[in-house]
This record gives structure tokens, C-alpha cells and sequence, in this order.
């Protein structure tokens, strides 16, 4: 269970990463085209890209380190083995709805990469490079939360995420 978890820290991290990176090719599409009139063909697509991989690898990480925003007015008011109660009942509305997207984006993403479908950009990079991240991103969340549903079992967390009430 702990390399599942290492998997999505260094998953996390890579997301942050990428994040990091769309903002810099951001800034420099901005600077490019508004201070020398020469925008890039490449910045708005790459920048996108990152952006929906770096969201998609940090979720099992968000969750990991019980980051999510959580509404948890009603739940605080129970005693803490309801408030487990609760949180087993959402990871396994996460593990299921996750797996479902898991299961379909692989679909989607081999559809794609089979046919050879292009963004039709510029760049015209195919479209199974960002299709990708949804089942990679939703599996790792599959099992990250599958690791989080089984650590319920020995205490733990009564909440899915930070309360900032």
C-alpha cells in the first residue's frame, strides 16, 4: 500500500510541475505577443496540455494527503467512528466513479490512438496525448483510494479533507 502511495506523491509532484510549466509558457506567449508582436504557435496548446495532465496526476495525491475541500458542517457534528462511517461511504462513491472514468477514458484514448485522430492545431498533436490522462490519472485515484478505504479500517482519518470552518 505504501508504493501506491509514493506513486501518487510523485505523481502529485509531476502535476505540480506541469502546472508550474503552463504558467511559464504562459507568460512567455503573453510577452511574446504583446511586447515584440510575436506570438508563438505552440504555448496555447502545450500550456493546455500540461494544465490537464497536471490536475489529472495530482488528484490521488490531493486525496493521499487529505487535501480535497470537503463540506463537513453536518459530519463534524457526529461522533468520529460516524464521521469514518461517512468517509468509507465516499471513497467508495470515488472508487466507483473513478473506476467507471478510468474504464471509458481508456476507451476513448484507444479509440483515438487507433483511428490516429489530431487536434487539428497548429501543432496538430494527436489527440490520444491528452486523452491519456484520464485514465491514468482516474486509476491511480481508483487505487489511491482504495489504499485510503483500507487504512479506515485500522482508525485513522474523519475526513476526506482540511476542515477551515
Amino acid at each position: 500500500m505504501q508504493i501506491i502511495t509514493t506513486i501518487s506523491r510523485l505523481a502529485g509532484y509531476l502535476g505540480a510541475a506541469l502546472m508550474a510549466l503552463t504558467g511559464v509558457m504562459l507568460t512567455y506567449e503573453v510577452v511574446a505577443r504583446y511586447f515584440f508582436t510575436r506570438p508563438t504557435t505552440w504555448a496555447a496548446e502545450l500550456s493546455q496540455l500540461c494544465l490537464i495532465w497536471g490536475c489529472l496526476l495530482a488528484m490521488a495525491h490531493v486525496l493521499a494527503t487529505r487535501r480535497h475541500i470537503t463540506v463537513n458542517a453536518v459530519t463534524n457534528l457526529l461522533p468520529p467512528p460516524w464521521q469514518r462511517i461517512c468517509v468509507a461511504v465516499a471513497l467508495i462513491f470515488i472508487i466507483v466513479f473513478s473506476g467507471i472514468v478510468a474504464i471509458w477514458g481508456w476507451d476513448i484514448f484507444h479509440d483515438s490512438f487507433v483511428r490516429g485522430r489530431t487536434t487539428g492545431s497548429l501543432l496538430n498533436l494527436p489527440t490520444w496525448v491528452a486523452e491519456l490522462s484520464v485514465p491514468v490519472g482516474f486509476a491511480l485515484l481508483t487505487v489511491q483510494s482504495v489504499v485510503e478505504l483500507a487504512k479506515l479500517r485500522t482508525g485513522g482519518a474523519t475526513s476526506l479533507g482540511g476542515s477551515h470552518e
